[in-house]
């Protein structure tokens, strides 16, 4: 046999990489046959160490983890009605719900307070923005999380009295339920920090038309399934989050023969028609309490590390676990990356905001891009990242969801069930597609891209749960 050094001089060098991509790049160049390895090391901190091999060794993790996702599983999400936020939820004048963990005005970023300061005008508690900023930043209001009343809210998320919301129910658990806002379309909208003339008018015409329109129709028709359209988008080349194309003409034409034969005048049918057909994100608004109530199913079981809620304010970004209660493990909200729409650049766009995520956090948005690549027109990147991005997103999940399936991939399952301490050992954080908000109140969208969560809320996850964690 030959000896190692006359090897290397007498044959091709093989060569494997690990990790460093500019050494396979460099390699590749030089026509060197190369097999990279996809290998990141573990997430690092303070007793992250000790604490992952707690989590991993605690008995009850295995059959917390199991027990958790078949709840989720188990759900069945129905639209089973459409109501004004004050009749449902009880929201009172001068109390805002927003997205992602809990936060003060003084610590609000831009969006957010834009999308306040357009809700006080919506509610008549200012005549002007500057009023409204004014009384906001002396205490005027009571701020509180959607997460903490059982719904969801996507970019800024602020849900105010006279604002209408979907409710969603479990048709295996009819005490569970979910809700969310209905979606004002794109660009100079709310949810973006928009406050101007026309977005106030919206959301009146929003209250006073296609509220009580969609409400009759949906009252007409009996329970949707949201499940089942959930599964068909993705056969469709919907992901759910940023694409809902299929989805929201699915959802009007489940509609539209109880809104045709309601007794609605024609010209607010045919504007209802006009509005829902027009907005390719109508849809979001109900895949996203439809996984919220999915995953509300999974929470509070004793040693499972099963990430239940993902959601941004756009100051911090904030994660629940299963086995962890309603504690937040939070860290400063990441800059997106992506395409931007006409003059705006980066330096335009706030740092990650909303609770859209919650479509991630159930397998679905950037886990499933492989299944949407189209997508990438909007938010970045190209086709080989999004058959990528779902690829890696396995690896920090527990299982395949057995409704939601890709075709592309022969049909297997979307990632289910993101799991804190795959995410640690791993060192793959969940991909997120998004997107992106003016940093300065007022402005609306700037654009859409792609983000993951700060490390810090993983970290901080997997030592609350080492600490609660049992003995083998």
């Amino acid at each position: 046999m030959p000896s190692t050094e006359s090897r290397l001089t007498s044959e091709a060098p093989s060569v494997v990489t690990v990790g460093a991509e500019l050494l396979t790049d460099t390699l590749t160049a030089q026509g060197a046959p190369v097999h990279p390895v996809d290998f990141r090391p573990p997430l690092a901190g303070d007793g992250v160490d000790d604490a992952l091999v707690d989590v991993l060794a605690d008995p009850r993790r295995a059959e917390a983890n199991e027990t958790a996702l078949n709840r989720v599983l188990g759900v069945r999400p129905r639209l089973v009605d459409v109501r004004p936020a004050s009749e449902f939820l009880g929201l009172r004048p001068g109390t805002f719900y927003h997205a992602g963990p809990p936060i003060a005005w003084k610590d609000a970023s831009g969006p957010l307070r834009g999308a306040l300061i357009g809700a006080m005008l919506f509610e008549g508690l200012a005549q002007s923005p500057e009023e409204a900023e004014k009384a906001l930043a002396e205490g005027a209001a009571t701020l509180e999380p959607c997460h903490h009343h059982g719904g969801v809210g996507p970019m800024a998320g602020v849900v105010s009295p006279s604002m209408w919301v979907f409710v969603l129910r479990d048709e295996a658990d009819p005490e569970r339920y979910s809700w969310c806002s209905l979606n004002e379309g794109l660009g100079k909208v709310l949810r973006y920090g928009a406050y101007g003339p026309e977005v106030v008018e919206r959301l009146r015409w929003m209250s006073s038309v296609l509220g009580p329109v969609l409400r009759d129709a949906v009252r007409a028709r009996g329970p949707i399934d949201l499940g089942t359209i959930l599964a068909q988008m993705l056969h469709m080349g919907d992901e759910a989050h940023n694409r809902n194309r299929a989805g929201t003409l699915m959802l009007l034409r489940d509609l539209l023969p109880n809104l045709v034969a309601g007794d609605h005048p024609a010209e607010d049918l045919a504007e209802v028609m006009r509005f829902v057909g027009g907005n390719d994100h109508f849809f979001l608004n109900l895949a996203m309490p439809a996984l919220k109530l999915m995953l509300d199913a999974g929470r509070d079981v004793p040693g499972s590390s099963l990430v239940v809620a993902m959601a941004r304010n756009g100051t911090e970004f904030g994660i629940q676990v299963s086995g962890t209660g309603d504690q937040w493990f939070t860290g400063p909200a990441q800059y997106p990356e992506g395409l931007f729409l006409g003059s705006y650049g980066p330096d335009d766009a706030n740092p990650d905001i909303g609770d859209s995520a919650i479509t991630e956090t159930g397998g679905m948005g950037g886990f499933v891009m492989a299944a949407a690549p189209a997508i990438v027109r909007l938010v970045g990147g190209d086709a080989a990242f999004a058959m990528d991005a779902t690829q890696n997103m396995y690896e920090i999940t527990n299982d395949d969801h057995p409704l939601f399936q890709l075709p592309i991939l022969d049909f297997r399952g979307s990632p289910t069930g993101i799991d804190v301490a795959k995410v640690v050992s791993t060192g793959i954080l969940p991909q997120i597609n998004t997107g992106m908000a003016g940093r300065v109140p007022g402005t609306g969208q700037v654009g859409a891209g792609l983000v993951t969560p700060p490390a810090e809320c993983f970290t901080k996850a997997i030592r609350a749960l080492g600490e609660a964690a049992e003995a083998p």
